[in-house]
């Protein structure tokens, strides 16, 4: 499994965390593939074989060659169908907003098509990334389509943007209730202006990030024990921490990382 990021360009280093690929020749018998919570959103293009994606319920469906991914506000299972050749862009929390005119909470835990996000313009996009011959022209196309809608420099809410960075620099340690006060504004405006803009609430993407924080200890090995992690990473216990791993990602920490959570440890890697 081949995994690469790439910085974007200055121009849209305040809306994309990165753009990202992966290469992978296949197996006989693919592995599913968990995702977790990170609150970042996705424009992905599978210019390999497409991937499943499985559901709850049982349930599954082949996703579209390129989509955008909203929010996660849960854990989901992906899995390959074959040969895997996939870049993207990961948007910062904040970061898809000005790109989009559809409400954000219509793409949560969604794989919505390119055609039905950006119209002919996506549909030209898709085509032109999958007549490019590597992955540096890839790039390229997609950051031309998307300075396309930067006609404003001053698109985002500013309280919604300070929030979001203030959460990102406490790596998820501040309250609602804190923010609110940092941010000078009122709670429910708050909440309301973020949740639009975001696709999840404050505290949402606070434990998400939170939980993010620990899984990159995870992986690292750089904890004493499991105490310690939850109280570096601000739980109130052991149990608290627990929970909230076992809400998020369907298994333990001490479970962590077996063979379909390499994905998840990929992404919390990325800085």
């Amino acid at each position: 499994m081949n995994y690469q990021v790439y910085t974007p360009s200055p121009e849209l280093q305040p809306f994309i965390k990165c753009f990202w690929k992966l290469d992978d020749e296949g197996v006989d018998v693919p592995v599913r593939q968990r995702v977790v919570p990170d609150g970042c959103m996705e424009m992905i293009f599978h210019y390999g074989d497409n991937y499943k994606q499985y559901f709850e319920d049982g349930n599954s469906i082949i996703q579209p060659k390129c989509f955008v991914f909203g929010q996660i506000t849960n854990y989901l299972e992906i899995e390959p169908t074959g040969v895997t050749g996939i870049v993207a862009a990961r948007f910062n929390p904040d970061g898809l907003t000005p790109f989009i005119s559809m409400p954000i909470a219509a793409l949560e835990n969604k794989a919505v098509e390119i055609s039905k996000v950006f119209g002919e313009k996506g549909i030209q996009l898709e085509k032109e990334v999958f007549r490019a011959t590597d992955n540096s022209q890839r790039i390229k196309l997609i950051e031309t389509f998307l300075l396309s809608f930067l006609a404003d420099p001053n698109i985002f809410h500013t309280i919604t943007k300070s929030c979001v960075e203030a959460i990102l620099q406490s790596q998820g340690q501040l309250s609602v209730l804190e923010l609110a006060d940092k941010m000078n504004v009122n709670r429910r405006n708050l909440e309301r202006k973020f949740t639009t803009a975001i696709g999840m609430s404050p505290k949402q993407l606070s434990r998400a990030v939170r939980l993010q924080a620990a899984i990159k200890m995870l992986q690292e090995n750089s904890f004493t024990n499991l105490t310690s992690l939850a109280y570096e990473n601000g739980y109130y216990d052991q149990a608290h921490f627990i929970k909230d791993f076992k809400e998020f990602t369907g298994i333990s920490p001490r479970h962590f990382f077996n063979g379909n959570m390499k994905f998840a440890a990929l992404f919390a890697s990325t800085d």
